[in-house]
Order: C-alpha cells, then structure tokens, then sequence
C-alpha cells in the first residue's frame, strides 16, 4: 500500500517559540514550512505580527507570508484551497510538510475543511462597517446575539471582524452563520499529525511582554503611524496595531497603549490555547523539547 505524505502541524499560543521549533524541525526533516498564522499573510504588517525575517529562517522555505494586502479581502476558506494546491506540490519533493501557526480557524480548516460559507455582497459589507462606525459595536454585537446565539458561545464578541463576516452572511442569507460551520471533517489524501507548544504561564506572559518591548524597540510605533490611514480595514482590527491606534487618535496616553497591548496579547494567548487544548488530536511539547517531538513523529510514521 502507498504511504501517504504527512502534514506536521505545530500549533500555540504567540510568544511561545512556534517560528524556531518549526524551522529546526524542517531543517531536521528537510522540509519546507507554511504559515498559518492569518496576520503574517499581509504584506504591510511585520513588526507586529513577528514576521520571521531571512536569517532566522535559516534557508528553510516559507510560503504563504506577506502574499497578499491588508486591503485584499482573504478568508479561512479561501486559505483552505490554496494551501491544498501547494501540498500538492510540496508533497512531490517531501514526505513530510510543515504548517504552523497560531490561528485555530485557519488550521482546523486545513485539517478538517469548511463548509462553503457565502460570500455576500460587498455592498453588505460595507453597510455594517458604515453601522459599526455611526452606532457601535454594541448595536451589532446584540443584533448577532438575537439572531445567532449558537455562534456568540464561541465567538469573540470583541472582534469587529468576527462579528460583520457572521452578520454579513446573515443578512444576505436569513440563515445563522453557524450553520455554515459544522464539525463535519473532510478526509485528506495525507496524514496529520498534530504538535502543541506550550509553557509555564507565567513564563509565557514575561515572553509576551518581552515581546512587544522589543517591537516597540524595533519601530512597532512607526509601523502603525504609517497604516493609520487604513485602520477600518478587517486585517488592521487586531491586537498589536488596534492599541497603537487608540493612541494615535488622543483615545490613551503612550503607557497606557503599551499596558493595553501587552495585557490584549495575554488574553489573545489565553485565547489560542483555549482552543488548542480542546483538540484530542494535539500532543503537547514544551519547546525546548525537539528531539522529543522529532522522536514522537517518527514512531507515528
């Protein structure tokens, strides 16, 4: 019987060492790696969104990264289909693939697939954004409740992107936008294996702080005064650049963004892990712990 090829997803919370795991992993295994993290996937956003630069890639091959513009509107279904067409490829000259990131979203649906959620109408779009910034997110956020309760147990409730894509497809469609969302997997033609990073809390949260520290050392500052004008944009309303905004409009003073930013990311790590753990199929390493890992996926193969 043919063996089939493996993708090796390495998944966790920010800060926690998924960029130098994954990239002395594929240098073991001689592989490649793409990224799932979805705010590397925008050209204009690197400090923010610790982009790895060329040295630290080690000559590993990186794919999707800086591919398209925080203008350009891309979803997790979208991501699905492109990085099924890449495997493709990949899989002609390795085994063994490496997806990594920390966006649950976008690697369940690589793993288990999405179901054909709609895309509305723009001009739909467009209408909530209008709503969002004339009534508040409040307004919207309860009208989501009202009409899809079973989506606001698992949503973030705080994310102005989240909350237009589900009430776009519900005004367009009349039907919950979780009903668009069933757990129902596709079979792939390879097989995954699934890795988790994770690290004494405590620990992680001086490397989160640590971490915007040395983006703000780096120009993080200067790297959202230069996207200010596109703040409106889905890809910008997200930790790391929505504080930096807040500032930039007289809405807190310097430290408080910074205090806000380190604290918004604790919660965001808090969030990633949340949903990681939730998945049976996930085995847990501390980072440090390659050869481990290495050995692991070589008794699963």
């Amino acid at each position: 019987m043919e063996k089939l090829p493996t993708l090796i997803v390495i998944a966790g919370p920010t800060a926690v060492g998924k960029t130098a795991f994954s990239i002395d992993l594929a240098l073991a295994l001689g592989s490649e790696i793409i990224s799932a993290d979805s705010r590397q996937f925008y050209k204009e956003m690197h400090i923010g969104t610790a982009k790895p630069v060329q040295n630290e890639m080690k000559g590993v091959a990186h794919h999707f990264i800086g591919f398209i513009s925080v203008q350009d509107y891309y979803s997790a279904g979208m991501f699905e289909l492109d990085v099924l067409r890449k495997l493709d490829v990949l899989f002609e000259k390795h085994p063994l693939v490496i997806l990594t990131g920390g966006s649950g979203l976008y690697i369940k649906a690589v793993c288990k697939g999405m179901n054909e959620i709609p895309n509305p109408d723009l001009s739909i779009r467009e209408q909530l954004y209008l709503e969002l910034e004339n009534k508040g997110l409040d307004v919207l956020r309860a009208e989501l409740s009202e009409k899809d309760p079973v989506y606001c147990q698992s949503a973030d409730l705080n994310n102005p992107q989240r909350i237009i894509r589900a009430l776009e497809v519900i005004r367009d469609t009349g039907k919950p936008y979780s009903a668009y969302r069933s757990d129902k997997s596709v079979k792939r033609p390879f097989r995954i294996l699934k890795i988790g990073l994770d690290r004494d809390r405590e620990e992680l949260y001086q490397r989160i702080n640590d971490r915007v520290d040395q983006m703000m050392k780096g120009g993080l500052l200067e790297e959202a005064k230069s996207l200010w004008f596109l703040k409106h944009l889905n890809a910008l309303q997200t930790v790391g650049y929505r504080e930096l905004f807040a500032y930039l409009d007289g809405q807190s003073d310097f430290e408080e963004a910074i205090r806000l930013l380190k604290r918004n990311s604790r919660r965001y790590a808090k969030r990633q892990l949340t949903w990681f753990k939730a998945d049976p199929e996930m085995q847990w390493f501390h980072p440090d712990q390659l050869a481990e890992a290495k050995q692991w996926i070589e008794q699963q193969l």
